[in-house]
């Protein structure tokens, strides 16, 4: 994603209607992609966690959107500090912002380039709820939201795509978010639960999703907002690059569908819902960051590795011990550190850049600058991540006590069930024919258990 540069007074654009309307519409296309994940999620739980998996992503649009205008926004894209952070006083509350002020080199408003921005801060925390289903306090998870966005997100924001970054500054190339969104709420995961432990019943009981057609919902609502956030990326469609990273977008995500139902088919048997739905995550994870260096014959290669390889990676939760509810580290860590590197090899320095990749030529410079992006960010998330989940856990706790995990987690936290099978809003109706004469009237208090 390209950030706010300097151009001299002659060469500054004029607002582009277009443009402007295009980014808009992305926005609109990203801010979807947070319900998308809910449903996601959500039908990948067991059914006393469903509600309680919707609302950890849905509390990320109401957290992290304050949080942006009062400061995030200033600490991610202001003047950069250090190479380390930013920060603009006209930034705070978006106060300083004239309305048809333009984003530095850019023929949008400012104000646009935020609302985008915004999108992809309360998309990221949100991804790292799978990981953490069935056993986190819901005060807790809101807690932990607003601290991790402060203490990572704004800034590794700023060292990817902000005027200044360090890695920026050095060349590492991250389109829409490999690094920033997907190996940073990867990474975060591994980290949290790391510290809070396993599901009771890891291992010995069956987890499985309890409505295969919500997560095919959720996975298509991702792949249709992900165009939005992948092409949206270059802030403006005025070069093609955009076209390029929509077809990208398109075709390592279908090229990895069929890269994971390969590998499913060969290793269990048979091609299901979840994989299909999983393998166009893995796919879309890991174009994110490559979509603009490479060719649509790269973006196959790319998809069908991703596919096969985030389809190993979901099973080493089970040989490794940690208990990762959802695969969002064997999905978006492993896909993320995936689509980074191999841009190293894929790059054809034709589309957004001119850097190569070794199959073009470039040598072994690209992938070393990528592999430092890839680590960095893994390592300070994953490190900084677990120690404010020890911090929560030690003050107010992370968890919910071991039978309130049991009975389940939607009623103690929400008071609410996704399903309700009895009373008058529940089940299905069925038309019967009235009793003959004389027949017993059937009893009245009859319990009927969901």
């Amino acid at each position: 994603m390209p950030p706010g540069i300097t151009t001299l007074a002659a060469d500054a654009p004029e607002l582009s209607a277009a443009n402007t309307g295009f980014m808009l519409i992305c926005s609109a296309l990203v801010m979807l992609m947070t319900p998308g994940l809910a449903f996601f999620y959500g039908g990948m739980v067991r059914v006393k966690s469903t509600l309680n998996m919707l609302m950890m992503s849905f509390i990320s649009l109401g957290i992290v959107t304050v949080l942006w205008v009062l400061y995030g926004f200033s600490l991610a894209f202001g003047t950069d500090v250090g190479s380390v952070i930013g920060w603009s006083s006209d930034y705070v509350g978006l106060s300083g912002i004239g309305v048809t002020e333009l984003w530095d080199g850019y023929a949008i408003p400012v104000y646009v380039f935020a609302v985008f921005q915004l999108m992809f801060a309360i998309l990221t925390p949100a991804l790292i709820s799978g990981a953490l289903a069935d056993r986190v306090k819901f005060t807790s998870w809101a807690l932990f939201i607003t601290l991790w966005v402060t203490v990572v997100y704004f800034p590794v924001a700023h060292w990817v795509w902000g005027a200044g970054g360090w890695l920026f500054e050095l060349g590492v190339i991250d389109f829409a978010g490999g690094t920033a969104v997907h190996i940073n709420a990867g990474a975060a995961a591994l980290g949290v639960i790391l510290v809070i432990g396993k599901r009771i019943g890891f291992k010995k009981d069956p987890m499985r999703p309890h409505s295969l057609p919500l997560v095919m919902l959720g996975a298509a609502l991702l792949w249709f907002g992900w165009f939005g956030f992948n092409a949206g990326s270059w802030l403006g469609n005025d070069d093609g690059v955009g076209a390029v990273m929509f077809v990208n977008t398109q075709v390592a995500t279908g090229a990895a569908v069929l890269g994971w139902l390969a590998y499913e088919k060969i290793r269990h048997g048979s091609f299901t819902t979840l994989g299909a739905a999983s393998g166009a995550v893995a796919g879309l994870v890991a174009i994110t960051p490559a979509g603009g260096a490479v060719s649509p014959l790269g973006a196959i290669a790319i998809g069908v590795i991703a596919g096969v390889l985030c389809a190993m990676a979901v099973g080493l939760k089970y040989k490794f011990g940690y208990d990762d509810s959802l695969d969002v580290v064997g999905v978006h860590l492993v896909g993320g550190v995936l689509g980074s590197l191999l841009i190293g090899f894929f790059a054809t320095g034709g589309v957004q850049s001119d850097a190569k990749g070794l199959f073009y030529g470039g040598g072994l410079d690209q992938l070393g600058k990528q592999a430092v992006g890839v680590f960095a960010v893994l390592a300070y998330s994953l490190v900084v991540s677990a120690v404010l989940a020890f911090i929560l856990d030690r003050t107010i706790g992370m968890r919910v006590s071991e039978d309130e995990e049991i009975s389940g987690i939607d009623q103690v936290e929400h008071a609410e069930t996704a399903y309700d099978f009895s009373g008058a809003g529940g089940g299905a109706s069925t038309r019967t024919a009235p009793p003959a004469p004389g027949t017993p009237a059937a009893p009245t208090n009859k319990k009927v258990d969901a």
